[in-house]
């Protein structure tokens, strides 16, 4: 069972095609199963779009909702379509985020923290001038909301653990071992799986999020693993998808996770 569950289009404004152009991208890749999960809307912004260029329109939902269960209809026996989203985790907004989910039939929610002390985690500029103390505030701060965006329940998968890499290789060599086992910890018990993230071979850092590092730590504290590409073009759908399951072999995981309905469905690597 092939699966890719992370895939943008044209609504958030930052990616190219249209959702069926992914669905045709995953048939073309031997997938099974293919989830849409375009970014979600600023639900606590009083604007109807916030940000053009990186979320949908808030009357825009209930079209993208429509359309991905009309595609699911069309193409079911050639490739299963899941309902998803990529959700932004504010905490203040939280409860809304929760029951404007609750009112679609959304087969899961990928949670991503995008935003930390109010600048985007792919902002270069954020890191400029920091002492060491203040870098180490900001890793600690994004590992801190990924804890609590577990703990909020709202999620099935976790979205780039790392990604605060992506433009800024040496967040890495921040060293914040405790701060990153805590938040692994807060995961497994709450339970939402970790998504291998393959979109960092499109940023500076390379390779993909997480790393080797924090795998071993995941399985470590029995975090569940799920893959998605991030993709933003058709042609990057299933990216690097069998290199990642050998990883993940190689690394000690036994099986994958992907979800309908909101039901775990696990898969042997």
């Amino acid at each position: 069972m092939k699966f890719d569950l992370h895939t943008h289009h044209f609504r958030c404004g930052h990616a190219d095609g249209t959702i069926r152009d992914y669905i045709e991208a995953g048939i073309a890749a031997g997938l099974d199963v293919i989830g849409i999960s375009d970014h979600s809307p600023y639900f606590g912004s009083p604007s109807e779009q916030a940000f053009p260029r990186i979320a949908m329109a808030k009357s825009e939902l209930v079209h993208y909702v429509e359309e991905v269960l009309s595609l699911q209809k069309e193409y079911e026996g050639r490739i299963d379509v899941l309902l998803g989203m990529e959700s932004d985790f504010f905490p203040e907004h939280a409860e809304l985020y929760r029951k404007t989910y609750a009112a679609y039939p959304f087969d899961y929610v990928i949670g991503s923290v995008h935003h930390v002390e109010e600048v985007s985690i792919f902002n270069q500029g954020r890191w400029k001038g920091l002492a060491p103390a203040q870098r180490l505030a900001s890793k600690s701060e994004y590992y801190r909301l990924i804890a609590e965006s577990a703990r909020s329940g709202i999620f099935q998968i976790l979205g780039h653990i790392d990604a605060m890499k992506g433009n800024y290789p040496p967040f890495s060599e921040i060293a914040a071992p405790k701060e990153i086992d805590e938040a692994l910890r807060v995961i497994g018990e709450c339970g939402p799986a970790i998504e291998i993230n393959t979109s960092g071979g499109t940023k500076l850092c390379g390779g993909w999020y997480p790393s080797d590092e924090i795998l071993e730590r995941a399985l470590h504290f029995g975090v569940e693993v799920s893959f998605g590409s991030d993709a933003h073009l058709p042609a990057r759908v299933a990216d690097q998808r069998n290199q990642v399951a050998a990883r993940l072999k190689e690394i000690g995981f036994e099986y994958w996770v992907y979800y309908k309905r909101r039901e775990k469905v696990k898969v042997a690597l």
